[in-house]
């Protein structure tokens, strides 16, 4: 199952500090999915084991929704204050869960962890 531009933003936007490298072409997603140019505020929630790991919202749309995304996405993974920064191997163990807040009211998303989705397994690797 491939997941959303939406989760896929705020994934990449994680895997960015974590690997030190911008990946996240904002101008070309932006062309391909206008949408991500409205105001939209958002809440980027992040699970390990159905338990919450970090959160980041913004109440007021005052952002793009591509960048509130990928603001909400780091704070939460890197600079909430209830838990200490993500490591690489929470982040592949996390399900994350995006939350726009629209006038219709909110609308959720959710994204499996990483490891959950892929089929690598060790043991297929040794033999």
């Amino acid at each position: 199952m491939s997941r959303s531009v939406l989760l896929q933003i705020a994934r990449d936007s994680i895997q960015e500090v974590l690997e030190a490298n911008r990946t996240i072409d904002r101008q070309l997603l932006v062309e391909q999915h206008p949408l991500l140019n409205e105001k939209i505020a958002t809440t980027v929630n992040l699970y390990i084991e159905d338990e919450l790991r970090g959160s980041s919202s913004t109440k007021m749309p005052s952002f793009s929704l591509i960048d509130d995304i990928i603001k909400n996405a780091k704070q939460s993974a890197f600079e909430n204050e209830s838990f200490p920064p993500i490591t690489t191997s929470e982040y592949l163990n996390c399900e994350l869960e995006i939350v726009l807040l629209t006038s219709d009211g909110p609308i959720s998303e959710k994204d499996p962890a990483i490891l959950k989705t892929t089929s690598y397994s060790l043991e297929d690797e040794l033999r």
